[in-house]
Formats: structure tokens, sequence, C-alpha cells
């Protein structure tokens, strides 16, 4: 196998080799040919066929059934393309020898670098020290070029190796880096990006530094607003009006702030609902009650800090029609539309939409939603509220991780006739229900309120039962709630021009009943007396009444809105304030304080105390019902 054979050499060995061989075959017979035991027996065709083998580039270990779920044809797919490289051995770094060429280049420019750090450093000193340091950079500025030069003619005379220049010291040797790990751009594969999980921190800290701003610049608006109306908040605070001492059966309403927003003029307030935590604050839902009008609505969230602007701002794309503010969890609100939808807004939460929403798939109603209501969590400590609608239904909604789940409490059904279904089945027909509230100190026990003018005494527990039906109006019964104090006691008003009373132990005839001469949008109890309530009609009054001073006639009625065509639609008491809001159907809240007539409370004798607490509330009430329930005790035994 050796490259150079000797041909002088070769033919002498074939020499011998047939000298041999001849004087071998003179002497003997002819050889035999030895087959070994373990050859194979071949015929003349398989030892004529040959066998070719082709080498490939691809793996033999590579698998070639991985198979990938497809999302868009929803199926597992086989993979086509197979990575076929095996990398045996990789192996990268950054070493140079300290003694190469290309490391005293690199420590030549390092000595360069710190001559001019020290060049900088020294400034406008000494003349003398600038020439020592301009000669120093010289110097290395010469030493690189020679190592440059030397570099160069060592790479062309062999595999002398230059000398080794020494560091300089004092100075620390840095890790030197490879300068010659380099790849052509034809001969690089395609390598996947890096994915790097960070956390932009300049990003983070603007939206800290924009929401101190927001926080600190309302701050600043609320008292500038204040001070522009200072005369407002001093009578808020302070004013009460002297005519009450000498009218003790009547009293007044006195004009406080007027809470509007631009965007909100053409549309009417359909809701209203304080706060119970922050007692400043309350919700306003704007919408219409023109059915052949209807479009987008708002929801809107002001304080009595500042008038001039709403605190939160939620647009939406139906009308609002009712809203109400958790007891406990002040920031959640549950609204309800007049597509049929009902929905929870977070304060906390900065974007416009809603946390939880119903849809067609998770049983919204088919007709407005007039009327929501927070209940206590359920035993899993789930939050739900109570939604009552046109369709019939009163559905409760419970707040499960990130959907709400209803359940159909009740069907409200017309008593008297009975359709017929198309296949033969009776159906009742449905009830429109158009308002509803939920007893005080029992909460299974609800009241809801129809567009045929009746009043359903209900139970959480009995779907399909009512427990009593008050014929109460003659109209739509517009609003129902149960007294704050006396647990028998509820009131109800309806577009008949009417406010009754009940006690809901009697349900053929109510305990009062006032005309107040004009269809009645709201109505609302005070919390701070049993026997007070105020109304809102339509020709623009509010009227104020206290059954413990007059049990026939309102002590006060007084025209809160300017234009005579203006409608007020809705009335709340503050919880803790003597004042009211009232809504009307150009988009304007206005908040009115009551005179000290208006709320008064029993005078105290000269040693005696007067009992406090709910209790004495409660004996007012009672006080005033034991006067009529004889009489209508004796009525109803006639019938």
């Amino acid at each position: 196998r050796q490259p150079y054979i000797n041909i002088s050499t070769t033919i002498g060995v074939l020499a011998v080799f047939f000298t041999q061989g001849s004087n071998a075959h003179s002497q003997s017979k002819a050889p035999t040919l030895l087959k070994p035991p373990d050859q194979l027996d071949l015929s003349e065709a398989e030892l004529k066929e040959e066998f070719t083998r082709i080498l490939t580039a691809n793996n033999p270990h590579a698998p070639q059934n991985i198979v990938r779920y497809s999302f868009k044809e929803r199926s597992y797919k086989p993979i086509s393309s197979v990575d076929q490289l095996a990398v045996h051995f990789v192996l990268e770094g950054n070493l140079l020898h300290k003694d190469s060429d290309e490391a005293r280049r690199q420590r030549a420019k390092q000595g360069l670098q710190e001559v001019f750090k020290g060049l900088i450093m020294v400034g406008s000193e000494d003349s003398l020290v600038k020439m020592m340091y301009l000669t120093a950079v010289l110097t290395c500025v010469a030493q690189a070029d020679v190592a440059e030069d030397a570099g160069d003619a060592e790479e062309g005379a062999g595999d002398e190796r230059p000398d080794s220049v020494d560091v300089k010291p004092g100075i620390k040797e840095r890790k030197l880096t490879n300068q010659f790990n380099f790849s052509e751009r034809a001969s690089q594969t395609l390598n996947n990006p890096l994915r790097v999980r960070t956390v932009l921190y300049p990003s983070s800290e603007l939206l800290d530094d924009i929401t101190k701003v927001a926080k600190v610049s309302k701050i600043v608006e609320r008292m500038v607003t204040q001070n522009t109306y200072d005369d407002i908040a001093q009578d808020f605070k302070y004013f009460e009006d002297a005519s009450d001492e000498f009218q003790e059966q009547e009293g007044t309403l006195l004009p406080l702030w007027r809470f509007q927003y631009d965007k909100a003029k053409r549309l009417s307030v359909t809701a209203l609902c304080w706060n119970q935590k922050y007692k400043d604050l309350f919700g306003v839902g704007l919408g219409s009650y023109d059915f052949t009008k209807q479009g987008r609505g708002m929801l809107l969230f002001y304080s009595l800090k500042n008038s001039t602007y709403p605190e939160f701002i939620f647009p939406t794309l139906s009308g609002v029609m009712c809203l109400d503010i958790h007891k406990q969890l002040s920031y959640l609100m549950a609204v309800g539309f007049y597509d049929g939808c009902v929905a929870v807004y977070n304060l906390k939460d900065d974007g416009p939409q809603p946390v939880y929403k119903s849809t067609a798939k998770t049983g919204k109603h088919t007709d407005p939603v007039w009327q929501v209501k927070w209940q206590e969590d359920d035993i899993d400590n789930n939050h739900n509220f109570f939604s009552v609608s046109s369709d019939g239904r009163v559905v409760s909604w419970t707040l499960v991780k990130n959907e709400l789940v209803f359940t159909d409490i009740i069907k409200l059904s017309i008593e008297g006739p009975i359709n017929e279904g198309q296949e033969g089945m009776q159906l009742p027909a449905m009830a429109c229900g158009t308002s509803f509230d939920f007893h005080k100190q029992t909460d299974y026990l609800f009241l809801v309120g129809t567009e045929e003018g009746k009043i359903h005494k209900c139970s959480k527990f009995y779907s399909s039962q009512l427990l009593e039906t008050y014929v109460a109006h003659n109209m739509a019964v517009d609003a129902v709630k149960w007294n704050h104090f006396h647990p028998k006691v509820f009131i109800s008003c309806s577009s008949d021009w009417t406010v009754k009373i009940w006690d809901h132990t009697i349900k053929y005839v109510p305990m009062f009943t006032f005309d107040l001469n004009a269809a009645v949008g709201d109505v609302a109890w005070s919390p701070y007396s049993s026997t007070v309530f105020a109304a809102v009609t339509t020709d623009g009054k509010v009227h104020v009444y206290d059954l413990s001073v007059n049990k026939y006639e309102a002590i006060c009625q007084q025209a809160v809105v300017a234009k005579k065509k203006t409608r007020l639609t809705h009335i709340e008491f503050n919880p803790v304030y003597p004042i009211i809001i009232v809504g009307d159907d150009r988009g304007y809240v206005t908040s009115l304080k009551l005179s000290p007539n208006l709320r008064k409370k029993p005078k105290e004798k000269k040693g005696q105390e007067l009992p406090k607490g709910p209790e004495v509330e409660v004996a007012k009430m009672e006080k005033l019902l034991c006067l009529l329930r004889e009489p209508e005790i004796k009525y109803v035994k006639k019938i």
C-alpha cells in the first residue's frame, strides 16, 4: 500500500514466482482447490448479481411518523418535513493564545484606551503633564502599528511564533474576545429567534405616574369646584329654612347642585341609586322611555364633591333601564338594558366594558329589564342579583367565575282566560313585570308589580305559585317598595295618578290612597322615618308626605324644573344627608335639601328621654295602621 513501488524489485519477484511454479508443476500434479466449510453455495446467476448501495444525507434514526394537531382542520396531520440533521459535537469559545498576534494587538489597543482616559481626566492642568500623556499616546499608537506589521510578517514566515509582550504592571488583564468567529451568509441556517419574557418597567412606571397625576388633578378639580360653588356648599351644610318655625305642617325644598353631562342631554334619567359606602356618590342610568326612539345609553357616576363632571362614564350599546349598587361591595353594580341583557360593572376595572354580561345563550330576557336588585351571597359565597322584565320572568343571576348563571325563579301569568297553544296545549298568558322589591327582614319574600296594574306577593321557594295578588292600579305599576322599618307595609305608584300604601296581610283595600293629579313616575320611602315618603310626577313636581303630620295631603308640593314640558322620572333619598336627588327626561339630575319640617323627629320632653332605634318608627307607623284596620276589616267582612 505504499504510494511508490520499485519497478526492478517487482520484476525480480515475478521472475522467481514463475521459475518456482514451473519447477513445482513439473515435479507434482496440478493443485486442487480447497473449499472452506462455511462458504455459501451460490449459483452462477447469484454470483453475477451486483449489489449497489447509495449513500444519502438522510438520518436513518429520524422518526417518520410524527403528527401534530391542526386547529384549522380539527384533526391530527402527519408532518412531511423531518429534521435530518444530527449534531455530534459543538464547541463555542472565545479563547486566544496570549502569545498570538491577535492577543498582542488587543493588549496594545487596551493600553491605548487607558492612556486616552488619563488624558481626559487631566483636563486643563499643567501643560507638562499633557505633553507626557501625549507622548504615551504616540508610543501606544506606534506599538499597535508595530504589532500589526509584525503580525502581517509572521503570517507569511511559516510556523515561527513572535515573542510574547509583557503585560503592563498595574493594569488588570481583561478577557479577550475572539475575532475569528465568522461564518458566511450563504452557509448560515435559519435559527429560531430567542424569546425573552421581560417586564417593561418604564411603561408600568408611566402608567403609575399617569394614575397619580389623574388622582391629584381630580382632587384639584374638586377644590376649584367647591370654591366656585361655595355658596351652595354652605347652604348644604348650614342653611335651614327659618319659615318652618312659623308653619309646622309645611316644608320646602332648597335646590342645591344640578348634575348634567353634555353627551347625555338627549337621554332620559331611567335609574338612580346611591352608594351605601360612599354617601356622596350616586349612579345614574340613561336611556329612553320612548320605545320608537331607542338607541345607545349611558351609565354615569356623580359625586356631591364635584357637580361639573362625572366621576365614572360607561357608554352602552343599549339604553340603561335600571341599576343597583351592591351594599357591601360598593364597586359592583348590576345594570339592566332595553334589549333584555343584564350586566355587572366593576368600578375598579378601567375598561368601559362590563365584567359580566348575559347573552342569548345564557338566558337573557327577551324584553326590557325594568329592575335589578342585589341579594345576599348564596351558600357557595357567590354574588347574585335578581331581575324582572316585560317577558314575565323573574330571574336570579349568579356570578360564577367568568360567566353569569341564570335560574328562573317565577314566570308571571295573567289570571283569567287561558290561550290555546298551536298543538292544543293550554298556555297561560304571560304577565309583564315592571317593578319588584324584596322584604327588608324576610329575604325570601318579594313583591312584583305588573303592567296590568296588579301586584303579586311571591316567594323564592315557590316558583309555580303566587302567595297573594293585589288588584292595585288601573295602569302599570311603576314602582313598589317595602317600608324600611315596618315589616307589613309597602307602597306602590302608577301612571293612573295614584300612590297607595298597603298592609300585605290585607289584600283587598289599601291603607292610604293619594291622588297627585298627574302620572306618578317614582316613589321612595325616607331612610330616617317610617311615615315619610316622596313621589315625582310628570308635571315636574315633587310631593313629600309625612303621615304622622297629615294623612290626607302632602306637606310639601314643589316644582323643581324650569321648563314646563320637562317630566320627572325618578327620585331617591340620600341614606345619611337630608337631601334627595331627582331625575328628568332631559338627562338632568337635581339635588334638593329637605327643610327641617320634612325631616323632623319627635321632640323630647323635659326630664324624659324618648326611646331610640327602629322600634320607635315601627310604633309610629303601627299607631296609624290601628286607626285604619278596624273599618277596613269590617268592609272586608261585608264583601
